[in-house]
């Protein structure tokens, strides 16, 4: 069982803004998959199929972004899931709009989602995919990250996700390490 969990805040305030990266990937997987991401458990939104002949659990913490670690930690321990299983996914200022990059294991970088996570689950040792959104011209960042993007970059961020789930599809397919040496 694999279990993909997507950072990002809920409502429609936040649909699809910069900080919510997590969730547009894991919305795109869950469309393309079919599996429906719709179950309200465990402080989130819930899916559980099959992709590419892999068991899969799809997930969207709804506690807000900064503790989405509680959320993540309780479905891990209800499913007994190895850490090995479990892949991340959120936005990274670090990254320019448009890129991705797959880390094994890790700092948070400055994300407080990320953070949250490692915190509660007691390691960096967490695979994680970090989609690119740029930094702002000015040191606002909560309002940057709360933003949706102008369109020029929310065309290439929308290449990002799709290069997320081409991503995903890959570890599903094989394994992290090669979807690392393809899409990093």
């Amino acid at each position: 069982m694999k279990l993909i969990v997507g950072l990002g805040n809920p409502g429609k305030k936040y649909e699809h803004t910069r900080h919510n990266m997590g969730f547009d990937v894991v919305d795109l997987f869950s469309d393309l998959s079919q599996i429906d991401v719709d179950k309200e458990v465990f402080h989130g939104l819930l899916g559980r199929g099959e992709a590419l002949d892999e068991d899969v659990m799809l997930f969207k913490p709804t506690t807000y972004m900064n503790l989405s670690g509680t959320a993540v930690r309780e479905v891990i321990n209800y499913f007994k899931i190895p850490l090995e299983d479990v892949i991340i996914i959120f936005d990274d200022m670090a990254l320019n709009p448009g890129k991705i990059r797959l880390r094994p294991d890790g700092s948070s970088g400055g994300h407080k989602g990320m953070q949250n996570i490692i915190d509660n689950l007691g390691t960096e040792n967490i695979k994680r995919i970090r989609i690119g959104i740029g930094e702002p011209m000015e040191n606002d960042t909560i309002d940057y990250v709360l933003s949706k993007p102008l369109k020029e970059e929310r065309e290439l961020i929308d290449v990002a996700i799709k290069d997320a789930v081409e991503a995903l599809k890959e570890i599903l397919k094989s394994s992290f390490e090669r979807a690392m040496n393809k899409f990093n």
